[in-house]
């Protein structure tokens, strides 16, 4: 037992893509003699040639920030079976589940999630459930009322034949799960039982929601005279497992947070801080797991297996937070919308795996809430002792909330004995309230920290800072699964907001740049959080190279090199290309799915990213501000859809954000009408060398990757490019090609 007890709960491993290197480091060699070919090629210097220059100075930082990003995979191995050996008593966790919108995240999606969580093989009387609804949504709190009764037959169920999807939705989806533990007919019998309680539970919650959208009578009448911004602090009790038994229902908690009109409320970084305050008067959980309302528990023993990090004896003093990464089930072949991120997650996640840690995603995450609660490894070594004018200052008036927060930080834990739920909610009211924090350390020093919309990636910044580390957990099965973003409107809606969310990080006091210089961000981490910012700066880059490819072929001028230089651009094209390639058929992806997440990165930078800068830009010049845009949240298909023809087709609507990516491919076909019905000057006007066929194969290829832009020209329906954007991109088209003509007659 004491060998056992000794052994480390995890172990992380180190490897090396040898291949991968070397691949990375040539390409990296070529561009940077691709830049030293433009520096000494005297002869060539032009505009168009001076403008390459800065683009792919741009790309060659880029590419080095890749490189250096992916150069130290690493994986994580834990042991929970050790973790039973070296703790007397498993620590209690708060599981948070967010959701702002009952039609673009409908009530079902959140439910399962729900009960996915209240069935992870965990003692139930050591996890408390809380649901934030940033809506106020009558609907979301009967959804999970139904839901609560479902799960007295649900959680038994799941641990009595040992399911490992817990999620209904996803369960029976499938033919049922045949293992030693289920094989009897009284199981056959269960099953059904289950589906069909479950079936009328998705019923009941489909027909009901017209009935229940304005309630006044009974558990409901909280929420007359309520507006989605304007009402007063609901905390509802759902469910509480008044006698803590182990093998029952944990605690289901209901919160939708105090708003009103003109008051800010941060998007889901408000959200998590009131779950946080609220969560400590209640249970007061050392560590709190955070899920997004549509990434389903996939492997019931999660926690387990991030407790085996947390409580290592290592991992204790220098790890805050364990994270899982987000992966995706019910995904369509081939990734038509290059958003299932197979790739980004064996390479990119594992290499960040490898520095400080990973970065924190919003979701799927073990917090210590110590660490949310502002603490450093320095602290951590010199003792967690805070005075009561300090937890005033920081944590607000509320003196129930500042003994949570002082026992937190002192590594207490609430016992059973001492959580009076029903006294709680009344306090906790007073800090959901949207005035609490104002003169508090909160969203500065203290929780989620505000200013940026992509809060997770601001806060993991924040934590890295001041010194702590984080580990990637990647059990067998993997944790969590979720559902992919659709094609168009939806998946550009979250890119946007990702990028324009990383922008505001860069411009802000938190910039891993200044992390670097003056706290304790590592060099490395700091490239690699470089690297996800440049997101949001890329798009300019990427946009101002695709307009010069086509004012090179409108002007009848170049670019690209026309003696033995064009070689070095060849070679990076090949090259990369080639081992991209390489990349997904060693990962079991076809070469479909490579091209289709080819094309999409350039969709999406050029339009999202773009779009982001733009925003960015505004909110600097004090023009506006940047919004939180929610991602819609489909529910996945039912039914086999591979006969389905317009799968995977991309859908667009009226809004702006497709408005670059028009207007770059009808540049690229005016130009090559220009070229092919000889409007070109006949001699360049500009210096330089002629159009050659280097411009023309970059055109070409823009086209090629905007394919389904050029058929959203001519489709109907969703599918159609909206007439406005069309027409927009028109005068900027001509607008283009005729600041051109001008340039040539000066």
């Amino acid at each position: 037992m004491a060998n056992q007890n000794s052994l480390p709960l995890y172990e992380k491993y180190w490897y090396k893509h040898n291949y991968k290197r070397v691949t990375d480091s040539l390409l990296l060699i070529l561009l940077l003699l691709l830049l030293g070919y433009r520096v000494i090629s005297f002869n060539s210097y032009s505009f168009p040639w001076f403008v390459a220059f800065l683009c792919e100075s741009w790309f060659t930082f880029s590419w080095f920030l890749t490189l250096t990003t992916q150069w130290n995979p690493a994986l994580i191995t834990t042991y929970p079976d050790r973790l039973l050996l070296s703790v007397q008593e498993l620590p209690a966790v708060d599981l948070f589940v967010t959701t702002a919108d009952p039609v673009l995240e409908p009530p079902i999606i959140t439910v399962n999630t729900v009960l996915s969580l209240l069935a992870l093989d965990y003692p139930s009387h050591k996890l408390a459930c809380y649901v934030s609804d940033d809506d106020c949504s009558p609907l979301t709190f009967y959804a999970l009322q139904e839901a609560s009764k479902f799960a007295k037959f649900w959680v038994p169920f799941c641990k009595k034949y040992e399911v490992q999807i817990r999620a209904p939705l996803r369960y029976f989806s499938g033919k049922p799960e045949f293992s030693t533990n289920n094989t009897t007919p009284e199981f056959r019998q269960e099953w059904l039982q289950m589906k069909d309680l479950y079936d009328h539970l998705s019923h009941k919650i489909e027909l009901d929601e017209l009935q229940k959208s304005d309630p006044c009578h009974g558990d409901f009448a909280v929420f007359s005279d309520t507006e989605k911004t304007n009402h007063s602090t609901i905390i509802e009790v759902i469910w509480e497992n008044r006698e803590y038994l182990v093998d029952g229902l944990p605690h289901l908690i209901y919160i939708s947070r105090e708003k009103r009109p003109k008051q800010p409320h941060h998007f889901k970084a408000g959200a998590m801080n009131v779950l946080t305050r609220v969560s400590g008067l209640i249970t007061n959980a050392p560590f709190m797991l955070n899920v997004d309302c549509d990434m389903i528990v996939n492997n019931p023993k999660i926690i387990h297996h991030a407790l085996c990090i947390l409580l290592d004896p290592k991992g204790e003093k220098e790890v805050a937070f364990a994270q899982f990464p987000q992966q995706f089930y019910a995904t369509l072949k081939d990734d038509p919308f290059g958003n299932q991120m197979a790739i980004f997650i064996k390479y990119v996640t594992a290499g960040i795996a490898g520095l400080q840690g990973p970065f924190y995603g919003g979701t799927n995450c073990l917090h210590r809430r110590k660490v949310i609660y502002g603490l450093s490894p320095c602290d951590m070594e010199k003792g967690n002792s805070i005075s009561e004018e300090e937890l005033k200052e920081k944590f607000g008036v509320s003196k129930e909330i500042m003994k949570s927060a002082a026992r937190a930080l002192e590594g207490k834990t609430y016992l059973p004995n001492d959580i009076n739920i029903s006294n709680a909610v009344d306090i906790a009211s007073q800090v959901a309230s949207c005035g609490y924090e104002y003169g508090t350390a909160w969203g500065k020093q203290v929780g989620w920290i505000y200013g940026s919309i992509t809060e997770d990636k601001l806060l993991g910044l924040t934590i890295h800072e001041k010194g702590w580390r984080s580990e990637l957990c990647t059990p067998s099965p993997i944790g969590f699964t979720g559902f992919a973003p659709g094609g168009g409107p939806t998946a550009m809606i979250q890119q946007k907001r990702w990028a324009t969310g990383l922008l505001e990080i860069f411009f802000c006091k938190h910039s891993p740049i200044i992390g670097t210089l003056f706290r304790k961000l590592t060099l490395r981490q700091c490239l690699a959080y470089m690297w996800i910012i440049n997101w949001g700066l890329q798009p300019v880059f990427e946009v101002c190279y695709a307009c010069l490819i086509a004012y090179c072929i409108v002007t009848n001028s170049n670019f690209l090199p026309l003696d033995m230089g064009i070689c070095i651009p060849i070679a990076i094209f090949i090259i990369y290309k080639g081992y991209t390639i390489l990349e997904y058929l060693e990962s079991d992806l076809s070469i479909r799915a490579w091209w289709n997440n080819q094309r999409m990165s350039r969709i999406i930078s050029m339009n999202a990213g773009f779009c982001a800068f733009l925003n960015i830009l505004l909110k600097l010049l004090r023009i506006s501000e940047t919004v939180f845009d929610i991602t819609k949240k489909d529910l996945p298909p039912t039914k086999d859809v591979e006969d389905d023809k317009d799968v995977g087709k991309y859908t667009f609507d009226e809004s702006l954000i497709f408005l670059p990516g028009t207007t770059i491919l009808l540049l690229q076909l005016t130009s090559m009408i220009i070229k092919l019905l000889g409007l070109q000057p006949l001699v360049s006007t500009l210096g330089g060398n002629r159009c050659g066929l280097g411009e023309v194969f970059c055109c070409v290829y823009l086209i090629i990757c905007y394919w389904p832009f050029l058929r959203g020209l001519f489709e109907t329906k969703k599918y159609r490019i909206s007439l406005s954007t069309i027409c927009i991109s028109t005068i900027l088209t001509c607008l283009f090609v005729h600041i051109c003509q001008r340039i040539m007659l000066v």
